[in-house]
């Protein structure tokens, strides 16, 4: 079983660099087949986890950390290294892994050693398209009158420095998924690698050196823009240096003063078009052309966009019997059919739906508050119809904000004898043909004095009833020359016929 960051690296040779299958098989020592078959492939693989060893230094570290300070006195040439004092560790009884020692060596000679010199680094240089920068930054804004900390998103092309920012209430996986397709659509293309740090949602475990375990589902991303992910090494900022910079002179620019809107979209909004503003100022490496002369030039060795990514990550739940599921401390409505069934739950940056059968069965807009009921009335009507006394106490319903001719209708009606009932069949009629006829048949009624469920119905019926086809019009061609004679007269003989049955 491949790992997807192979599977990646296999489809980003073949499809981007237009590498042959023969030398990828050959490289990665792999069959031709199995190559091919991931250069073709769109679907996610399947994925087996791979167990990592659990540290085990425990008590262990004393005896470690006595070990270097003595050996902290003798010359370098007779000190051991982390493998020569894995091995003492391991004599001594210790059973856990070398990484584990390796770390707590290189922490401890790095507090021991004082402070560094101040690091030289050399200037570095990008092709148009080569290379994209990846950050998240904290910010303070007034969205809806309310302060808020928001999590912005920040990209930044290498080549041309043109930038992107969009911001987010949190700073989760389908986050960055959805971060990811507004920057490649707002820059009309994807880089050939995308660097970032070793947050969560990129990678799950940092190996040796360069090397990293990235997780599944955004490899999964990768796999579907075809882009090389590079994660930097640890606290070494300097790596992605152009996006590290932008953070702060994005909060200098666009977040000071406090900005003030209405809400996330009206920020976001405002944030792309500045976004096209900035881009108006002198390149720092070729000032006699602008950053969106540049990121013109650099927009043709973008790879194009074949289709948008579905940045949704998966929750299985249960149903409860009040056919919720919940979902970040908020409580979202499923149809009462799949009331304790297990659900599949695609949350999105705006949207969570939640799927059962291959078919979605219901959709939210998607909320981050703490405790808040999201509620879609029809999906609990099954449930009137056995029960139609929940509709007067029922949280659904007393919270739905029907038209005002029908809240009127349902309290007049609510007064009469069975009035629940009769409610309910408005209802369940209304599922059928929609809101809309029920809103004029209930306008229609309290024009007249009664206003009874039997009238609202009828009204309703009349509105929904299938037209009557018009005259049609005969050409003289097909027309009856002569017209034929009703003559009843011809039926008398019947009577004097005998019929004989059998």
């Amino acid at each position: 079983m491949l790992f997807m960051d192979m599977i990646a690296e296999i489809r980003r040779r073949h499809l981007v660099s237009k590498e042959s299958i023969s030398s990828i098989a050959r490289d990665l020592k792999l069959s031709r087949p199995t190559v091919r078959k991931h250069c073709r492939s769109q679907c996610e693989p399947l994925y087996q986890r791979q167990k990592q060893p659990t540290p085990m230094l425990g008590a262990f570290q004393e005896t470690l950390e006595t070990w270097l300070r003595i050996e902290r006195q003798l010359p370098k040439a007779q000190r051991r290294t982390a493998r020569r004092l894995f091995e003492g560790l391991q004599a001594e009884g210790y059973r856990g892994a070398y990484d584990s020692v390796q770390r707590f060596v290189q922490r401890w000679k790095a507090v021991k050693s004082g402070p560094a010199l101040t690091q030289a680094y050399v200037p570095l240089s990008f092709s148009p398209g080569e290379v994209c920068q990846f950050d998240w930054s904290h910010e303070h804004v007034e969205l809806g009158g309310v302060m808020q900390t928001i999590k912005v998103a920040h990209f930044r092309l290498t080549f041309s420095r043109q930038m992107f920012v969009v911001a987010y209430p949190r700073e989760t996986q389908e986050m960055v998924f959805d971060a990811h397709n507004q920057a490649f659509a707002f820059f009309g293309g994807v880089p050939q690698r995308m660097v970032y740090d070793n947050l969560k949602a990129v990678v799950e475990t940092i190996l040796t050196g360069k090397e990293r375990l990235f997780n599944r589902r955004f490899m999964v991303l990768a796999n579907h823009y075809v882009f090389e992910p590079v994660a930097c090494t640890p606290a070494s900022g300097w790596e992605k240096g152009q996006v590290e910079n932008q953070v702060g002179n994005i909060r200098e620019w666009l977040f000071m003063p406090l900005a003030r809107f209405a809400d996330f979209e009206a920020l976001n909004a405002w944030l792309a078009m500045r976004c096209r503003e900035l881009a108006e100022r002198k390149h720092p490496v070729t000032p006699e052309r602008s950053i969106a002369a540049c990121f013109v030039e650099e927009q043709l060795a973008l790879r194009q966009i074949a289709a948008r990514f579905d940045g949704y990550v998966e929750h299985m739940l249960r149903v409860s019997s009040t056919c919720l599921v919940v979902l970040d401390r908020n409580r979202y409505s499923v149809p009462a059919a799949f009331a304790g069934r297990a659900v599949s739950v695609h949350s999105t940056a705006t949207q969570v739906s939640v799927v059962a059968d291959g078919a979605v069965i219901a959709q939210h807009a998607r909320r981050f508050g703490r405790d808040q009921l999201i509620c879609d009335p029809w999906h609990y009507l099954p449930i009137l119809e056995r029960k139609p006394g929940a509709l007067r106490n029922g949280t659904p319903f007393r919270e739905w904000d029907l038209p005002q001719s029908i809240q009127l209708v349902r309290d007049r009606i609510l007064k009469q004898p069975k009035g629940d009932r009769a409610f309910v069949e408005l209802l369940l009629m209304a599922r059928e043909a929609g809101l809309e006829p029920l809103e004029v048949a209930c306008e229609l009624v309290l024009d007249g004095n009664v206003v009874t469920a039997a009238v609202v119905m009828n009204e309703m019926r009349r509105l929904v009833a299938p037209t009557q086809p018009g005259t049609m019009n005969v050409p003289d061609a097909l027309k009856l020359q002569i017209e034929p004679l009703a003559d009843c007269s011809r039926y008398d003989h019947l009577r004097g016929i005998s019929h004989v049955l059998h």
